[in-house]
């Protein structure tokens, strides 16, 4: 059990880093980063603040959908906003000033957020809010995560741009890439979402204090 809240752990560091990647790129910021950024504008927030804030709501309306978040849904919801914040005050992260520095970042971006994600969904803890959507809508659809992910991204998009979050060359990209990009690491760690059982919080507490 060490070892995958490591693991666990580990998907939030990168989700947060890749996040953070393609905001230092200024190529435009991910679909849900574009959401995010557009949040944290009409309220006056911090962007991980917005990003927690979001997968509350979301958690919320996945429950009306019949899809039950687990103890790695909560922790996701925190976590990752909190490693956006602080790893974006410790300003560790150059800021890239050639555009082949920031195409690679944003290349890098997509790649360890995708990354990420498989890390913490394979725990089995319960995906993340965003992401517990999809895995959701996957089996209640049985859609091809590409298809899914691409929609869902779609719609965050569209909706952040609409409150005023950066969009760019870059967005566009990712948009389309991060669904394609995690169907591929699934596919080489032979994963399917659609096989996954999560254990629910209950199931959670009950293994931790066996």
């Amino acid at each position: 059990m060490f070892k995958k809240v490591i693991q666990l752990f580990l998907g939030f560091l990168l989700i947060a880093l890749g996040v953070i990647l393609m905001r230092y790129a200024s190529l435009g910021l991910n679909p849900w980063g574009t959401f995010h950024d557009g949040l944290s504008k009409i309220l006056d927030i911090q962007f991980g603040t917005a990003s927690q804030l979001t997968g509350l709501l979301i958690i919320l309306l996945s429950l009306v959908l019949k899809i039950y978040p687990g103890i790695g849904t909560i922790l996701n919801m925190y976590f990752c906003g909190f490693f956006i914040n602080l790893i974006d005050n410790l300003e560790i992260i150059p800021m890239p000033s050639h555009i082949v520095s920031k195409v690679l970042y944003l290349v890098l971006s997509i790649w360890i957020l995708s990354y990420g994600i498989y890390l913490y969904i394979s725990v089995g803890y319960g995906a993340g809010p965003r992401d517990g959507l999809m895995v959701g809508l996957i089996k209640l659809t049985g859609g091809k995560t590409s298809l899914i992910r691409t929609m869902i991204e779609t719609t965050a998009l569209i909706l952040g741009f609409l409150m005023g979050g950066k969009v760019g060359i870059g967005t566009i990209i990712s948009a389309f890439a991060i669904g394609h990009t995690i169907q591929y690491i699934f596919k080489i760690h032979n994963f399917n979402p659609k096989e996954v059982k999560h254990l629910s919080i209950i199931d959670s507490f009950s293994i931790i204090f066996k």
